[in-house]
């Protein structure tokens, strides 16, 4: 291709309201325009980008044997309301009606239709196991889009659905496509980890993200730097730092810690390391009837709350912070000087692992101005609930036993669910078995952020100068810059030639022959990522050479003409098979 016959639209600025690199290197390479909040037109160069990235997703996702199908953004209310998502799902799902007033949603994502289709076509165990999958556009009224297309509204996604006849088949269903995935990004030259990830509102028995790893990443990655263990923040587990509970080796007593509202000042106050205190929060569940149900949840002073596993208590699925009437009733005290002792009966106290192994520790008073030292567990309050409710820390034991965790940032790029038969029990989703007995298909879910890469991509690669695109998702592979194409036959010529012969050897090259200066010509190509550039001049013809130069290369190499194609190929396989 010749930069005159594509649409190349870079800029000097980025837009003021670009908050990461990704959205400013977009829009300034020319890849995409904003149209509304979260909602972008793809230009030409970032179309082609997605569309390589759409190739290899297919091509993998055909070799473990799903099957391509397209499904329609607009769907009908009714199906929602079946599994109950209709209610449930929050602004995020844009509703519209039709003109007989009619409830339909814009899809986000598409497990009620697929298992409408799945119950309507599927009759037999023979049929099974299938998978099916496509690749579509996805809209979800974020409340506050950011991040361009990190954080859009409408974006492109694939989804995939299999369906198996029990929970082995699932097993493997599941795995066959954990492995496609991990080939996927491979392929694409991306540095990424899987890790364990919490169901989310899409449900299920198990899940894995797979996270693009980039210091501006959304989400936390606790990993094991000794093994293969990797988890979301918000589903990592964290063991107890504290091995047994000590003896009780103080009395308690109430001492005064006026305006010390939190841990850090309280320790500081009553010179006390923060790993003695502990923090109490207190959450209201609400009832059908009757006042709310409290938990009080304590975790170390030094530790936080992770919230996804709160959600997970018994009776907490459905919680929130307690009112200030509501502590009062529980503590008589304001927040900031709460504690489990003496709390009243009616409130569920829940202890993180550590917590529950500590002795003599200090806590609120439920009373202003007070906290309490020397608290022992069943010396001086009850027993408590025990769980896993703190977000992991750097150096905390690994739950392999294969050393300390650390803690990258990463950002979200595919998620694989075992979704079980929730789907299918709620939908009537099911099959006749080899006795002619119904049973529900056992399903899973299988999603890929295809737009979503492109920015994760670019988190990952860039430099001062632009977009460093793994070769596999790079607009073009190389960039043929002329100097002087109109004004120099033997420059016209042998640019041409190469151009030509590249295109026949199945590179995907692009001539600029838009007579821009060179400086002007070269920093658009590095801000738009091409991986390889040859510069060819009257110069350089004079003694039958031209300039080769690698995207991350310090400087260009004088190739013999005749010999640039050859190099040129090598170095494009190479950088293939450095990610394949």
């Amino acid at each position: 291709m010749k930069a005159s016959q594509s649409f190349l639209a870079t800029l000097k600025e980025a837009p003021s309201d670009a908050e990461v690199v990704s959205h400013k290197l977009m829009v300034r390479a020319g890849l995409i325009r904003k149209l509304s909040a979260g909602i972008y037109n793809y230009l030409p160069l970032g179309l082609k980008v997605i569309r390589k990235v759409e190739n290899i997703i297919r091509e993998e996702m055909n070799r473990a044997g799903a099957i391509e199908l397209l499904m329609p953004m607009i769907q009908p209310a009714e199906l929602w309301q079946e599994t109950g998502r209709w209610e449930k799902m929050g602004p995020e799902l844009l509703r519209i009606k039709d003109r007989h007033e009619r409830d339909f949603l814009i899809q986000p994502t598409s497990e009620e239709v697929i298992t409408d289709l799945a119950r309507n076509e599927i009759r037999s165990y023979k049929q099974l196991p299938v998978n099916f999958y496509q690749i579509q556009t996805k809209f979800r009224d974020e409340r506050r889009p950011r991040f361009g297309i990190m954080r859009g509204r409408e974006f492109s996604m694939k989804d995939a659905y299999s369906f198996d006849r029990d929970v082995e088949g699932l097993k493997k269903s599941y795995q066959i496509m954990f492995d496609a995935y991990t080939r996927i990004f491979k392929r694409m030259g991306l540095q990424f980890r899987a890790v364990t990830a919490d169901n989310g509102a899409i449900g299920g028995s198990g899940s894995q993200e797979f996270h693009v790893i980039a210091d501006t990443g959304e989400d936390a990655i606790v990993y094991c730097p000794n093994s293969d263990y990797a988890a979301n923040l918000e589903a990592a587990e964290s063991l107890a730092l504290i091995a047994t509970r000590g003896a009780a080796s103080a009395a308690m007593s109430k001492v005064p810690t006026p305006d010390q509202t939190n841990c850090a000042d309280v320790a500081k106050l009553l010179n006390i390391p923060l790993e003695r205190t502990v923090k109490s929060l207190l959450f209201a569940a609400d009832q059908d009837s009757g006042p709310a149900k409290l938990f009080m949840l304590l975790v170390r002073g030094d530790h936080e709350l992770n919230e996804v596993k709160a959600s997970k208590i018994p009776g907490m699925t459905e919680s929130r912070f307690a009112t200030e009437a509501e502590i009062k009733q529980a503590c008589n005290a304001p927040a900031g000087y709460l504690g489990p002792v003496g709390v009243s009966a009616d409130v569920t106290v829940v202890a993180d692992l550590t917590v529950a192994n500590m002795a003599d520790f200090v806590c609120g008073a439920n009373e202003a101005g007070h906290h309490l030292t020397g608290v022992n567990w069943d010396r001086d309050l009850p027993e408590p609930l025990v769980l896993d409710i703190r977000n992991a820390v750097i150096g905390d034991p690994s739950p392999d036993g294969l050393g300390v965790v650390d803690i990258c940032r990463g950002i979200e790029v595919g998620h694989v669910f075992q979704l079980g038969t929730r789907y299918s029990e709620a939908m009537g989703c099911t099959y006749l078995d080899q006795q002619g007995k119904a049973q529900p298909m056992v399903m899973g879910c299988y999603g890929i952020g295809v737009t979503r890469l492109l920015g994760a991509a670019i988190e990952q690669g860039h430099d001062e100068r632009g977009i460093i695109w793994p070769i596999s998702m790079a607009p073009f592979e190389v960039v043929i810059c002329p100097m002087g194409y109109e004004k120099s036959e033997a420059v016209k010529a042998a640019c041409d030639q190469l151009h030509d012969e590249l295109l026949a050897a199945g590179i995907d090259v692009i001539l600029d022959d838009r007579n821009e200066r060179p400086g002007a010509m070269f920093a658009d190509w590095e801000l738009i990522g091409a991986p390889f550039r040859v510069v060819i001049g009257d110069r350089g013809l004079a003694d039958s050479q031209v300039e080769f130069k690698g995207r991350t290369d310090a400087e260009s190499q004088n190739i013999p003409l005749d010999d640039i194609k050859s190099k040129i190929i090598a170095a494009v396989n190479t950088a293939k098979q450095l990610i394949a």
